[in-house]
Parts: structure tokens; sequence; C-alpha cells
């Protein structure tokens, strides 16, 4: 009998945490005055986004509680998220900045394995070089 294949399932909040945490040389921080932010060696990669009037809910017009701004290495990786069918976006305050914004609550859209992926190269495009291929190789 084969091997039943494991359905990935969906991310959640928590696996932000837990992901960020289990990288190289990570620790949570503080960055932009109070907002926690997942750092390697000093480096933001992640960073809990206060709720601010730039980015706000078209319906209701409440500002956004729940954002997370995801670092990428370039505009390819940038334009690669945006423009997939998944949860991440930008907002004009963004526009031009290698990184991604996506809601919390929205992370269901994806599987747990993809945040994985989308962090892990968050951190590396901010890791020290040597890290990144100890950890992950050439």
């Amino acid at each position: 009998m084969a091997p039943r294949a494991r359905k990935a399932r969906k991310a959640r909040a928590s696996d932000v945490d837990e992901i960020a945490a289990a990288l190289p040389e990570t620790e949570l921080g503080i960055s932009w005055g109070d907002r926690p932010t997942w750092k390697v060696r000093g480096k933001g990669f992640l960073l809990y986004r206060m709720p601010h009037k730039t980015a706000i809910d078209p319906e209701t017009g409440e500002m956004w509680d729940d954002l997370l701004v995801v670092m990428t290495g370039d505009e390819g990786v940038t334009l690669a998220l945006l423009e997939a069918d998944g949860p991440f976006f930008t907002i004009d305050h963004f526009r031009g900045f290698n990184g991604v914004l996506v809601r919390l609550s929205r992370l269901g859209e994806i599987d747990r394995d993809e945040l994985a992926e989308i962090i892990t190269e968050a951190w590396a495009a901010k890791a020290p070089k040597k890290l990144v291929r100890e950890h992950l190789g050439d």
C-alpha cells in the first residue's frame, strides 16, 4: 500500500512566530518605535505593523489591526507575491519597497508550508550570506 499523501494544513497567525523562531540567529525585538519585529542579527525581516490610516478596510473604513510586513529580497519576489492569487498586497505607503503586507486573519488562504517558505525567504533577504548558506545550502 502506498503511503498516504499528507494534506497541508492552512497557515495560522500563530505559525508566524513559530516559523521565525526556528530560523538561525533570530530574535523577537522592537523596531519602528515600539513594534514587535523578528530580526536576524539586528535586521528586521517581519514586522507586526500598528494600525494606521494608510491601511484601512475599504468596506468599513476601519484601520486594519492585524497587519504583518514581510520583507522580500528584491522587486521580483515582491511582484511574484503580489501577483499570486493569495493574501499578499501592498499600499501606497509601501510602493517601491521590497516587502509585502498580509493580514494575519487571511493567512489561512495559504498553507503552512508556503508560509514557512515565504518567511524563510524574508529571513534570507536580511541574514548574512554565510549564515544563509550554512542553513539553506548553496
